[in-house]
């Protein structure tokens, strides 16, 4: 039993290797293909006057600026819409404070927290700190509150 397992893992590891040679000497094939007809470009281009080769050498910078203004264009259009998205969600939560603002004027005096427990002053030594907040969505609204007073 334990000689047939391994006989069967080996015969698997074997299979595995030839497919992965397989692969290997396909793309080896490719990239030969590629590399000759890169060859064969460059004889061409060597066997006409200086003129045609400069003429063939702008064409290619053209064609490279060109593609690449078409991928800026891409990118300047994708932050574009960004921008539209944050300005949007910038409006909604601006609204929301203003809201929140607004609804903390109108909460009786009885109501609202005392002053005099929020503000308890701590000495601390200053320290750096970087990162981001980490928060339950349903805490946003004391969050925000706790924030602005």
């Amino acid at each position: 039993p334990v000689l047939r397992l391994l006989e069967a893992q080996l015969q698997d590891q074997r299979k595995k290797y030839e497919e992965e040679m397989e692969t290997l000497r396909n793309q080896l094939d490719a990239v030969q293909e590629e590399l000759h007809k890169e060859q064969q470009a460059s004889l061409q281009t060597l066997q006409l006057s200086p003129e045609v080769q400069v003429e063939l050498g702008l064409q290619q910078e053209i064609t490279r600026l060109t593609n690449e203004n078409l991928d800026l264009k891409e990118l300047v259009e994708k932050l574009e819409k960004d921008e539209k998205k944050l300005k949007k969600q910038l409006k909604i939560y601006i609204k929301k404070v203003q809201d929140f603002e607004a609804s903390q004027t109108t909460v009786p005096a009885d109501r609202r927290p005392h002053d005099s427990n929020i503000q308890v002053a701590v000495q601390r030594k200053e320290k750096d700190f970087q990162g981001m907040l980490e928060y339950h969505k349903e805490d946003e609204p004391l969050l925000i509150r706790n924030l602005i007073t």
